[in-house]
Order: structure tokens, then sequence, then C-alpha cells
């Protein structure tokens, strides 16, 4: 079977209307505007209502990709949604293929928090790569709001929910241009959002676990020291396997987690602060939503261009972390 190239040829994001800004956090907890600013760079973030999920969400990014991309629903091979916070713990791709309309599509989860658009990515490019689907689908969505403890500084002032997507499809030049993707389940207890079992008795000598997920729990201190020596590590693996030296960059497009750690990646790769993109000021971390939402953005404003070359990196909880390099457009 002849092997194939992949081409990103639309994008599209959608975030909720309630925002809530860091001097209402303050009436939450005790912090300040400035105290949060200072340490992370967020102003303000984006918080789902009861009426809105990550199915419609999801499917509004959807909606804006595939009008991008030039392509109907129809025409959708695979969908692929990265998400930790399904509204159905089964999962809800197959939800927002119903949505879209994509009958023909297969659908389903992955989950690497907030690695997951990039692994995404990656398992897109095989398919299609291997001329098993033309046309997928990459959702990225995420209502972390539904697992945060609101009185925990540490955590609720990081955190928003949002939704981005992208169309990638079969092309005759390959513009995925190399990758590398890495765990480590040693570290899982520095960011997880953990089950809490409690021991149910059905009938004597039957006990069950009948337990609920519990918050977001984060060493933040731990994570930060990870991701500001494995996320240069990872760019550079992936520049080396695409034959790229880090001077033939246009974008470097990483999770939007932290300013600071956006800030010591670029420093650390030598990537001047112009050729950072960053929207966590506006939307804060929307986990796996956050590498596609600052994509579309970026090329809506018109800074992405055809042809540039991008580098995004995605890392979290698992913990996760990857980069993969590409040139945007066919």
């Amino acid at each position: 079977m002849q092997n194939l190239g992949i081409a990103i040829t639309g994008s599209g994001s959608a975030v909720p209307g309630t925002f809530l800004d860091n001097q209402g956090l303050s009436e939450l907890v005790e912090t300040s505007d400035e105290w949060i600013t200072t340490r992370t760079g967020i102003s303000q973030r984006r918080l789902a209502t009861a009426a809105e999920s990550v199915t419609s969400i999801g499917t509004a990014a959807s909606l804006k990709a595939l009008e991008m991309a030039q392509i109907e629903a129809k025409d959708l091979d695979l969908i692929l949604l990265a998400t930790s916070t399904p509204d159905d713990l089964f999962g809800s791709a197959a939800a927002i293929q119903a949505e879209l309309g994509a009958s023909r599509a297969v659908a389903f989860d992955l989950t690497a928090a907030c690695s997951g658009f990039v692994f995404g990515l990656v398992t897109a490019a095989q398919y299609i790569r291997t001329g098993v689907f033309q046309n997928v689908l990459l959702v990225g969505a995420d209502i972390l709001s539904r697992w945060v403890d609101w009185e925990d500084r540490r955590t609720c002032i990081l955190f928003g929910d949002g939704a981005g997507a992208a169309v990638l499809q079969a092309n005759n030049c390959d513009h995925l241009l190399g990758f590398e993707i890495k765990s480590d389940g040693t570290l899982n207890s520095c960011l997880n959002l953990a089950y809490t079992p409690q021991s149910k008795e059905l009938v004597e000598g039957v006990n069950i676990s009948k337990g609920n997920f519990g918050n977001v729990s984060m060493n933040g201190k731990e994570v930060y020291r990870f991701a500001v020596k494995r996320v240069p590590e990872v760019i550079d693996k992936a520049l080396f396997r695409a034959n790229l030296t880090v001077e033939q960059v246009d974008w470097l497009l990483l999770h939007q987690a932290n300013q600071r750690i956006l800030d010591a990646v670029a420093e650390r790769l030598s990537i001047p602060p112009e050729k950072v993109i960053s929207n966590v000021a506006n939307y804060g971390n929307t986990s796996a939503a956050s590498i596609p939402l600052a994509l579309d953005e970026a090329v809506r404003f018109g800074k992405i261009k055809p042809g540039d070359t991008i580098v995004t990196s995605g890392f979290g909880a698992g913990l996760t972390w990857g980069a993969a390099i590409f040139k945007w457009g066919r």
C-alpha cells in the first residue's frame, strides 16, 4: 500500500461565553490579580455553564475547522477526540460525530491530558500515511472546571474550559516533518485526577469498589521543573527527526499551561519571544484544547501563514509529553 503524506488544512476553536477574571477569583480564595499574573501570566479563564458540554464546544470548533478546510462532515473518515473530561465516561467522540452528521466516520476518544492534541496528531497521521483514511478531524476539548477544587489556590487559578479542532487530509507532500512522544508513569502523582475507591459489600463476602473521581491535584514545582527540562529535550529530538534546526522554525506553539514555562522553554531553545504563540492570558490552561485553540487564533489573526513551520509541544498529566513539527496548510 502506498504511503501518503498529510496536510493540516483547517482549524477551529470555541470557548464558553462565561469568563472569570483574577479579580473574581480573589473573592473565592486568598489571591490577587498581581499574584496570579506574576506567577502564571493568566488574567482570565472561560468556564462552561451546566448547559455547555465537551460535545457542544467540540462540535462548534469542529464546524469552523471543516469550513476552513472546505470539506463536508460526511467526507470525514475518522474523528479523534483528545479529552480528559468527556461528558460520558465511555467517550464523547461519537456524540460529536452525531452532532456533525459525519455518518461515515469512525469516532473514538484519546486520553493523554495536556499532551492529547500532540498525541492525537501523531495518531491521526499514522492512519493517513498508511492509506487507511483520507480525512481526519482531530478535536481537543476539555471542561476542567468540573474537576477543579475552587477553594484550592494552587490549582483553581490555572485552569479554564475550551475546544479546538484541526482537519488533517491526505496530501502528496508530507507536512508532518517529525515528532517525538514520551510518557513516565513514575511521575503520575505530580499531576492527576484520581478515582477514590470506597468499598461496598454487595452480598456477604463480596465487596466491590463504588467511589468517585476527586479534584485535580498538582505539585506545581515538580511539574514546572519537569516541563522546562523535558520539553526542550523532546523538541530537540523532533527537530532532529525532521532534519531541521531551531533557526528554521517560524513559530513555537506550546501547551498553554503557564507563561513562565513558555518563556523558559523558548529561552533554552534560543527562540526569540516574537516567535512564541501565547494566549494563556485570556484562557488559562485548557488542557488538550490549548494547542488547537492557540493555533486557530494565530491562523485567523494572520500570524501563521501557509507554509510556515511550527514546532508544537504538549506536556502534562501521566506524565506525558511530546513534540511535533509541521507545516501549516496544503
